[in-house]
């Protein structure tokens, strides 16, 4: 298995015991390749939910730019949702995993088409 893989066995194990969801495995692929690098770097794989800027970060450059949102308070309560159900003691998050589930709340699936 690759690096990819391991990261995507892992973050599915979170979406399913962590999130209590069953995850659609080529949706998860398609996210975490949309990810790009950042995966590989410890730092950027993961989502701080405490920091108002990483939260700034997830919504205007997933949300708005990625799939296409409007800016609103829809969004940084989605964030929130998704951090709340992430795990708020939880101390890595990881990117790709917190992206999943907003683009799985805001139905967005055909971005990743």
């Amino acid at each position: 298995m690759s690096k990819r893989d391991d990261l995507i066995a892992k973050y599915a194990d979170d979406l399913k015991n962590k999130c209590g969801m069953t995850p659609d495995m080529d949706f998860l692929t398609k996210v975490t390749i949309g990810c790009g690098p950042s995966i590989y770097n410890a730092d950027a794989a993961t989502v701080s939910g405490s920091d108002p800027s990483e939260k700034a970060t997830v919504k205007n450059n997933f949300l708005v730019k990625k799939l296409g949102l409007k800016d609103s308070p829809e969004l940084d309560n989605a964030i929130e949702g998704v951090l709340e159900t992430y795990g708020k003691s939880n101390r890595n998050k990881y990117r790709a995993v917190v992206y999943y589930m907003l683009a799985k709340q805001f139905k967005k699936e055909s971005v990743y088409k």
